[in-house]
């Protein structure tokens, strides 16, 4: 397990749009169709973070999750990026679930703009910006029609 197996087809996906104090979190519904925001989770990177994480995997019924990978637009990986890989590996050890990376370098211009609507918190509409992104990849619909 710990990240290895395929997602599958259909269920609930997490996203995590990552943050050394606040971690945006995003959850689909069992078709994908659907993006609701959570709560920010705080020091995600953290024992006690991790944690919550991996509860929300249990109670939500996550089969993925799914995290933004802060890259340049020019596709280099800097400090951030090397912060969320850690991050990344973390959650690959602490949960039963696939870990994927997916490139956020818009998602957070978006939330913004997608904020000013919305009651939501940032860190959270950034997740679900992600999510969006991910569920409506070529990548995805090709899984989810895997069965």
């Amino acid at each position: 397990m710990n990240g290895e197996k395929h997602p599958s087809s259909s269920g609930r996906i997490l996203a995590l749009d990552y943050g050394k104090v606040h971690t945006g979190a995003a959850l689909s519904d069992p078709t994908g169709s659907i993006v609701r925001p959570l709560a920010a989770i705080n020091e995600a990177a953290g024992p006690v973070g991790l944690k919550k994480i991996a509860a929300l995997v249990e109670t939500e019924g996550a089969l993925t999750v799914v995290v933004g990978l802060p890259v340049s637009l020019n596709g280099e990986r800097g400090a951030q990026a090397n912060e969320t890989a850690e991050f990344i590996a973390a959650l690959r050890r602490a949960l039963p679930v696939p870990v994927e990376a997916w490139d956020e370098r818009f998602t957070s211009k978006l939330a913004a703009a997608k904020g000013r609507y919305s009651q939501s918190n940032p860190h959270s509409l950034a997740a679900c910006c992600l999510l969006e992104d991910y569920l409506g990849s070529a990548e995805f619909r090709r899984r989810k029609h895997r069965r």
